[in-house]
């Protein structure tokens, strides 16, 4: 496979914009982010009638800057990568558009300019900047804990909900209508809120048998609450005794997959050379 030409101005731009591993990239994303917090701090503020009365003219112009830079940064994603469509339908690939169009819009949907708030999204980009790769393992953990694990979760709310149907019509026959227990979807509601340990307050039994069957609801709360913990708990430390590889914010100018190993020289999923730059024919 012909090796990437490092000297080529598309190289030295993915490597600016795709890569927190080296100064350039590091500090491109720390510009990003700030200008993203900026971003959602004047659409919020926007929303405050007050300010937004004497500072609007300001926050249109900063929010005009922003976009652009957005827009720019958007396409130079898409043509510093051999495959543009695996970026453009990639997950921050379609985040990153969704934060750029919104004031674009505004032209045509009045109102549209506050879904720039999306762009808050595009702030999980922080763990690769602070290089806390190291969470990268953790989180495949967890989330491969919280899959496995999901036939059990998925049984224990399925008898949850069956519990709180039966305790909520016992309740809807105790204590009826003028206890505000008007249905037997109203009473599963305050029985679910019960097992929830929430507690909004807006409905409670008056009776004697009521507020027993309540106490029991309530003791079994703290069942509701511990059991899925301790599932994805065991799993998790299951998990944990598996080795794992750090891997790095490398990512391919091919295909843009990224979370490669940090011995790694070809991109796990296309073969694409990763470090051309050691290669004396680059």
């Amino acid at each position: 496979m012909k090796p990437t030409n490092k000297n080529s101005w598309r190289y030295r731009l993915h490597e600016i914009i795709y890569e927190a591993d080296t100064p350039m990239g590091k500090l491109f994303d720390i510009i990003l982010l700030i200008l993203i917090l900026l971003s959602v701090v004047i659409v919020m503020l926007e929303s405050v009638r007050s300010i937004d009365l004497e500072y609007h003219k300001l926050f249109y112009v900063i929010e005009w800057i922003i976009t652009i830079f957005f827009s720019i940064e958007y396409i130079a994603r898409i043509i510093t990568v051999k495959k543009p469509k695996n970026y453009i339908f990639s997950f921050y690939g379609i985040i990153d558009l969704l934060s750029t169009i919104p004031l674009y819009l505004s032209f045509i949907l009045v109102g549209s300019n506050y879904l720039l708030t999306v762009r808050a999204l595009r702030l999980l980009r922080v763990f690769r900047i602070l290089k806390i790769t190291r969470y990268i393992g953790e989180g495949n953990k967890l989330r491969k804990a919280l899959v496995e694990s999901r036939a059990k979760i998925f049984i224990f709310i399925f008898a949850v909900l069956i519990v709180a149907i039966i305790a909520g019509t016992l309740m809807y026959l105790i204590e009826g209508e003028e206890s505000g227990f008007n249905s037997i979807p109203v009473s599963v509601y305050w029985c679910i809120v019960t097992l929830t340990t929430v507690g909004f307050g807006d409905i409670a039994p008056i009776t004697p048998a009521g507020q027993f069957l309540a106490t029991i609801i309530m003791i079994l709360g703290y069942g509701v609450i511990a059991v899925p913990t301790g599932i994805v708990s065991a799993q998790y430390v299951r998990k944990a005794s598996d080795d794992y590889v750090h891997v790095n914010t490398q990512s391919c100018s091919n295909c843009g997959e990224p979370k490669h190993r940090d011995d790694a020289k070809f991109c796990h999923k296309c073969g694409e050379e990763l470090h051309p730059e050691n290669n004396p024919e680059a």
